[in-house]
């Protein structure tokens, strides 16, 4: 591993006038053809235009691709340097360059003999703290203040400290090794803390407090409401030390809050906040896996690393997906990308992405500081089918927007139940196959026609019930939602945003929207604790502290 300054090429593959207009003649081309014919004309599309890694099954045929334009998506990423810049992230090179940091979660998959020795006697003495910890708590040697054993573990923490270890937690549940209660607890409005202490015992509950700093607002605030709860009702400020931990580098902080140092798990500036499940900001999930579960989630990951780096571009799954996301932005004119999971156990996954992905390449700025000349990022919004078939399903089907969808699909549920899970199935594929074909006014007549419909009705109704298919979608399919898979499908979405910031020409790994939100919040929470105005305030905010004050 080296620390060697890395350049992304010089010119961002976007600025490359030929390639673009090839792509955006292949989109028209392509859109004009409608993907129906693409599969009369080719018979062998769906193995032409699927790929399989770790466990999961990409079907990407159902969007407007063919050899063609596929070669000159993969011009684009070659143009843009990819192959280096996949090199550089995985040999841990400042990637973050505007902060100098490497982003270096990769390494945190690896297994123990495999780890690089820059960071390696960091991840295993953490990594070995950390599962004497989950042992201690799962075996029951690890008591509350009373002597009574753990039973409830709530974790405290925003963002990256909440949204993944929530997912996996909830997703993994059939996977679950021992009988802890789990509570999460991030927004710094009074009801979520207050709704998860109500269900909590004193002498049962773990608190994690998850901020790398020990600064951040809404987790401190959560967290000093939960030590004030348990300091009332145990009596005691010594107790603290038994019922808290933390995740964070800042030990002297967290001795003041009373959390012993042992208690204390690091998480370093080279891991990312929306990239940190798989360090001791996974403690929770690791205490819901154990050990071998939490290693083969990691494992999972590792896998797809390793696929990622090694797999030519063609039959690579990050590279495909991103390169769907920049030609759905970049050529199709697409706002949005809808993820779609068709597995209960999933029902957090589009939140968890939407962080990923959005706070990742939501940039308007390239590399070399310059505005960027094309979109970046789409917005990213989902949930679980079937129940949004009853919700937003009519605007895919009929709305006038282009919505590219993930469908992600299991062939076999954690939790059978008769033959629902065929059922599940079937409507994800219905769904997929619905986008694509659509139906025709003279279909529809037709229909109507046999069903014994007067003229006057069918000329009235019909129009309303067409349907203009030739929407694209993408599937997911993997066997069963296991740990191991779980982790592949993180990381193929980690991938998926990393390609798409090399040619977009973009940092994924900084957050100075996020940062300056804080500040504001930061003097805005000043003026309205003191109950005063600032000349500086624009009327609008002014206006809106004057409410609160007077309310």
């Amino acid at each position: 591993m080296t620390t060697a300054s890395f350049e992304f090429s010089a010119t961002p593959a976007l600025m490359n006038a030929s390639l673009v207009q090839r792509l955006h003649a292949h989109r028209e081309r392509l859109f004009g053809a409608g993907l129906i014919n693409l599969f009369r004309q080719d018979s062998q599309r769906f193995g032409r235009f699927s790929a399989r890694a770790a466990g999961l099954l990409m079907d990407y045929s159902k969007n407007h691709l063919d050899a063609n334009a596929l070669a000159d998506l993969m011009e684009l990423a070659r143009v843009a340097g990819l192959a280096d810049a996949i090199q550089a992230l995985f040999d841990g090179q400042p990637v973050n360059h505007t902060e100098g940091r490497m982003a270096l979660h990769t390494a945190l998959r690896l297994r123990d003999e495999e780890l690089p020795p820059a960071v390696a006697d960091a991840v295993l003495d953490t990594r070995r703290r950390l599962f004497a910890a989950v042992a201690r708590i799962q075996s029951g040697e690890w008591k509350g203040y009373t002597g009574k054993r753990i039973d409830t573990i709530v974790n405290i923490g925003v963002g990256g400290s909440d949204l993944g270890p929530n997912m996996a937690v909830d997703a993994l549940q059939s996977f679950h090794t021992g009988s802890l209660r789990f509570l999460f607890v991030s927004n710094v409005d009074p009801s979520h803390i207050s709704r998860a202490l109500r269900v909590c015992d004193p002498e049962t509950t773990l608190f994690i407090v998850a901020s790398k700093t020990f600064t951040t607002l809404e987790t401190l605030a959560n967290a000093q409401a939960a030590r004030d709860w348990f300091v009332q009702r145990a009596g005691s400020e010594s107790a603290v030390a038994l019922h808290f931990a933390a995740v964070s580098v800042n030990v002297t902080a967290t001795s003041r809050f009373g959390i012993t140092p042992e208690n204390v798990f690091p998480m370093w500036d080279w891991v990312g906040g929306r990239y940190s499940l798989w360090s001791s900001i996974g403690m929770s999930i690791a205490l819901a896996l154990g050990e071998d579960g939490f290693r083969e989630f990691l494992d999972g990951a590792r896998e797809l690393d390793q696929h990622f780096r090694t797999a030519p571009f063609e039959q690579n799954l990050p590279v495909i997906m991103a390169l769907l996301g920049v030609w759905h932005v970049n050529f199709v004119g697409c706002q949005s990308q809808a993820v779609i999971c068709y597995d209960q156990n999933l029902a957090q996954f589009p939140a968890y992405l939407q962080q990923l992905d959005m706070e990742s390449n939501g940039k308007g700025v390239q590399r070399n500081g310059q505005p960027v000349e094309w979109k970046t990022g789409a917005v990213l919004w989902g949930g679980v089918g079937t129940n949004t078939q009853h919700s937003f399903h009519q605007l895919l089907h009929q709305g006038t927007l282009i919505v590219p969808v993930d469908f992600i699909v299991g062939v076999r549920s954690q939790t059978p139940v008769a033959e629902q899970q065929a059922d599940l199935y079937a409507n994800c594929l219905a769904q997929s196959q619905a986008l694509m074909q659509g139906r025709c006014l003279a279909e529809v007549q037709q229909e109507m026609q046999a069903k014994g419909v007067d003229s006057a009705q069918i000329g009235r109704v019909a129009p309303h019930r067409v349907i203009a298919g030739n929407k694209p979608s993408t599937t997911l399919v993997y066997e069963t939602l296991t740990p191991r898979i779980l982790g592949a499908l993180i990381a193929l979405y980690e991938h998926k945003v990393f390609v798409q910031s090399v040619i977009w020409n973009i940092n994924p790994f900084d957050q100075w929207g996020v940062e300056l939100g804080k500040q504001l919040s930061g003097e805005i929470t000043s003026i309205l604790k003191a109950g005063s105005t600032d000349p500086r305030l624009d009327g609008s905010t002014q206006g809106l502290i004057d409410f609160f004050n007077v309310s």
